[in-house]
């Protein structure tokens, strides 16, 4: 199939504005990758340290017979229900590895939060952050430059791109991740946030709220909506760099620790001369393109319009929102998985998945086929299904994904959802935003209305308990309320996702009121059904268009034509001063839960439309 004109054009934009960035990123990886290999390199006293505490066998083949050694990168901790299964891995790795004459150590830890756990308290602040952190931890971890290849065990939200920018920063290395998988399906996503919204309502008390979170959350595995985490392992699918059809096999499933061990083979069989494929020549321009593709066509989170700016710029490639907007006019939305959907991503696993999904793309000239991947097949061999014996020890072997299972979760592209991505960029007066416009229902993609101007999502919660938000709505000739809540980016408290805004925002939608939010804070999956342009760029911090807006302006939200703008003469509104940060708050901001460690990177984080990244 040939490839998809506007593909091609993105694809080809994307390459001559990184020209410099690219050839100076590929130049390093080459004189990298040619020095000698492994211990060579090192002298006696480095190689003893490194390995003083391997086995005698492991010690003699590193050492005497220069046998491969693999560094593994471990997110493991057991607060994280999608990272607590990786806790035994590391040792499968290493018996998979001796079994084919290789070795493999721990090189390090890096740290993983669950945005779960932290939301709506002066920890998720740290979230965003996190990610540059896990970066740098990746990086000293590698950096014992002992290793002739690598393994990224993470799964959720800021961890894989952390990790994988870390890993390209380390771009000679061959380099394979390895997911854990969901949980199984639990209470379903839909009569989960029936029961938030009747919390905020104050219709149910704690111990029901308590008992409902708890049925949904309820072992071990990734969350089982379409949210970042999730998002990302359709990413890593789509860019080549797992097992094929890892992403969404459960933990204790019969293959499960077979895919852990095929991911050493995998990396093995590409770190020998014959077919040397280091990550940083894998992730090419292509390769992020069919990222973003696969993003828009599975209407995936909103976070990774800023996280693949930030993995791409590791890898020197320079992508922006207008390649994101630009695609998701071509590329059609195949799957309908919560928010977007009723269906959890076990569903969408079982009714074909990331192969389905995959092949569907390539079928229709939308990918890149002519890609690098960890696998000698290519990107096709993503299109399969991995299956075994029922008691695991069998062959792995990969079944193709066959037709649609449920044409209500997922669609070949000639009978889409839509025919535009999920995601959608909105422009304007009030800045640069975006919307998962996939999870809007139809005659909710416009909305006008007064606005209500908000410092903290505290705030809204305390006008909503006190019916000032319904009052205002019943108030005017619109029916409804613009909720703007600012000072909510990366210079201001670190971008954390605004979670907790959505019960109280559906509550008021459920009425019949036009309800919408405008923030340059985050809000992922959690966005649901309720328009919200998040994102907002420049942030009301630092000097971006937030910081004039006030009680009672009228806003338009329109995600059909890409706007978002307040109602206001052009003369008037260049008239106004920006409201500044209250002091108070900055320094709330700053203070506790370890975030005074953080003040470097709120000072120096770039936009999101930038990656919000603090080290360039």
């Amino acid at each position: 199939m040939k490839l998809n004109q506007t593909v091609e054009v993105v694809t080809q934009r994307i390459r001559q504005r990184s020209q410099p960035t690219r050839s100076a990123y590929l130049e390093r990886l080459t004189q990298t990758a040619q020095r000698k290999p492994g211990a060579q390199r090192l002298g006696c006293a480095n190689v003893a340290h490194a390995f003083a505490a391997l086995p005698i066998n492991d010690k003699f083949r590193v050492v005497a017979e220069r046998a491969l050694n693999i560094g593994i990168v471990n997110a493991y901790n057991d607060i994280l229900s999608a990272h607590a299964p990786m806790q035994h891995y590391p040792e499968i790795i290493k018996v998979e590895a001796r079994r084919l004459g290789a070795t493999a150590q721990v090189a390090g830890g890096v740290p993983a939060m669950c945005d779960g756990v932290t939301q709506g308290t002066p920890g998720m602040e740290l979230s965003l952050f996190s990610r540059d952190v896990i970066a740098m931890a990746t990086a000293v971890s590698l950096s014992h430059d002992t290793f002739d290849a690598a393994l990224m065990i993470g799964v959720c939200d800021k961890i894989v791109p952390g990790l994988l920018i870390g890993a390209l920063h380390f771009g000679h290395l061959p380099t394979v991740f390895v997911p854990a998988g969901p949980m199984t399906s639990g209470l379903s996503n839909n009569e989960k946030s029936k029961v938030r919204e009747k919390a905020a309502q104050g219709l149910v008390g704690r111990p029901e709220l308590l008992e409902a979170e708890s049925k949904a959350y309820h072992g071990s595995g990734t969350c089982t909506f379409y949210g970042t985490a999730n998002s990302n392992q359709m990413l890593l699918e789509a860019m080549g760099l797992h097992v094929p059809g890892t992403a969404f096999v459960n933990p204790g499933n019969a293959i499960r620790d077979e895919l852990t061990r095929e991911a050493v083979r995998t990396v093995l069989d590409i770190t020998k001369a014959r077919r040397f494929a280091p990550i940083g020549q894998v992730v090419d321009e292509r390769c992020i393109v069919n990222a973003m593709v696969a993003l828009l066509a599975t209407g995936g989170s909103t976070n990774h319009l800023i996280h693949w700016v930030a993995v791409a710029r590791a890898a020197g490639i320079v992508i922006d929102w207008n390649d994101f907007s630009e695609l998701s006019e071509v590329v059609p939305l195949l799957t309908r998985v919560y928010p977007n959907g009723s269906a959890d991503v076990n569903q969408f696993q079982a009714a074909g998945g990331p192969g389905f999904v995959i092949r569907e793309l390539l079928d229709a000239g939308l990918m890149h086929a002519d890609v690098l991947t960890v696998r000698a097949g290519g990107l096709r061999e993503y299109t399969g299904i991995p299956a075994g014996t029922p008691d695991g020890h069998g062959a792995l072997h990969w079944v193709d994904a066959g037709a649609s299972k449920d044409d209500s979760v997922v669609r070949p592209a000639s009978a889409p959802f839509s025919p535009h991505g999920g995601l959608m960029l909105l422009k304007g007066n009030l800045g640069r935003s975006v919307i998962k416009v996939s999870a809007v229902p139809d005659d909710r993609h416009v909305i006008e209305a007064p606005c209500r101007v908000f410092d903290s999502q505290e705030a809204l919660h305390v006008a909503f308990g006190a019916g000032e938000l319904d009052r205002m709505c019943l108030e005017n000739a619109a029916g409804g309320v613009v909720c703007v809540v600012r000072w909510q980016g990366p210079h201001a408290n670190g971008m954390p996702e605004l979670h907790k805004l959505t019960p109280p925002l559906a509550v008021l939608q459920g009425k019949g009121f036009k309800v919408a939010l405008v923030t340059d804070g985050r809000m992922s999956g959690a966005s649901g059904k309720v328009p919200a342009a998040i994102h907002v760029s420049p942030e009301a911090a630092a000097g971006g268009p937030l910081a004039n807006v006030r009680d009672g302006d009228v806003i338009r939200l329109d995600a059909t034509a890409g706007t978002l703008e307040v109602l206001i003469s052009a003369d008037a509104w260049a008239a106004r001063a920006p409201d500044e940060m209250p002091e108070a708050l900055r320094h709330a901001n700053g203070i506790g839960m370890g975030r005074e460690l953080f003040a470097g990177m709120r000072r120096n984080a770039s936009s999101a439309e930038h990656g919000a990244c603090t080290w360039f």
